[in-house]
């Protein structure tokens, strides 16, 4: 079942396609390099650190850690969360880095969030074919 949203939804290329087809089902799917073994993201058909195009789509922990972050506190059109949507930078354990929002259900403060605290990657269905990343911190 679709979550309620209101936002506007990514369009998926053929280059990009693996990456939603897998968050579909709750699995984050990068490109590694073969050549050099950097992953990648946003998702390309090609290295970013190498520029090589022999790159195999490889599932990714989805753990994280929080890079930065910002509050928005005014608001947005999209989720039907309650207060204020933290718009975060991941760093991924695989080395990327991916922006995202942090779910903040149970967090009573979220200005009291860490950075390198400790996160973990989740999806939310809002169409049949999309599903979007949010994390929600770690213990």
């Amino acid at each position: 079942m679709a979550d309620t949203y209101a936002g506007k939804l990514p369009v998926p290329t053929p280059e990009t396609q693996p990456y939603w087809d897998a968050a579909k089902e709750g699995v984050l799917l990068l490109p590694k390099c073969d050549d050099c073994g950097g992953w990648t993201y946003y998702p390309r058909p090609f290295c970013m650190h190498c520029f090589s195009k022999q790159v195999t789509w490889t599932k990714a922990s989805g753990k994280a850690t929080i890079y930065s972050y910002a509050i928005n506190h005014l608001p947005v059109k999209g989720f039907d969360d309650p207060g204020p949507v933290v718009i975060l930078v991941a760093q991924l354990a695989e080395g990327p880095r991916m922006i995202s929002n942090l779910k903040t259900d149970g967090v009573a403060d979220p200005e009291q969030i860490a950075l390198d605290a400790p996160i973990e990657i989740g999806f939310r269905q809002v169409t049949d074919d999309i599903a979007l990343p949010f994390f929600q911190l770690t213990q």
